[in-house]
């Protein structure tokens, strides 16, 4: 008998490692929103979607297709946002990037910034649409908020590469 009887556990434990990990730090992401944070107007990212979409473009295979359910249900709980708004905008973006990757042959690190891009504006936009009126004046805001969120973006796709610790192209 040779080798040591822990030798398959790296890549084993890796994978479980991740399919706990990957919904505990979007969790956690939805949950900065309740950190005290003193500003004149809301210019908080979504922390929560953007760990969703960063951890859906880096493992496409860790969460499954109903995931973005619980946890948006999970957000909205926390945020005070509309019961069931992050879990239809999140969902539907998760489908559109789901789409998207069947059609695109290959990406890299700009097209998954583009697709998180357009995926925080589409839930930032309907959740603008569903939580206030449409008379209210938050459109600014809102674009500061987007702008913020999508520049921010790359910071969060480094942070899921680092806690999954799975180097691309090595």
């Amino acid at each position: 008998m040779s080798g040591s009887p822990y030798a398959g556990l790296g890549k084993a434990d890796t994978s479980t490692r991740a399919r706990w990990l990957a919904p505990l730090t979007i969790v956690i992401g939805s949950l900065m929103t309740i950190v005290p944070f003193k500003a004149s107007f809301p210019i908080l990212p979504p922390f929560g979607l953007m760990m969703l979409l960063a951890w859906r473009l880096h493992r496409p295979d860790l969460l499954k297709p109903w995931a973005p359910v619980l946890l948006g249900f999970v957000d909205d709980l926390i945020s005070g946002q509309p019961l069931g708004n992050s879990m239809l905008f999140w969902t539907v973006s998760f489908i559109a990037i789901d789409v998207l990757d069947t059609r695109i042959v290959w990406r890299d690190f700009l097209q998954d910034w583009l697709l998180a891009a357009g995926a925080i504006g589409f839930c930032l936009i309907g959740g603008r649409l569903v939580a206030s009126p449409l008379g209210a004046h938050v459109d600014t805001v809102l674009l500061i908020q987007i702008v913020i969120a999508v520049a921010l973006f790359p910071v969060f796709s480094r942070l899921v590469a680092r806690l999954d610790g799975k180097r691309r192209g090595r």
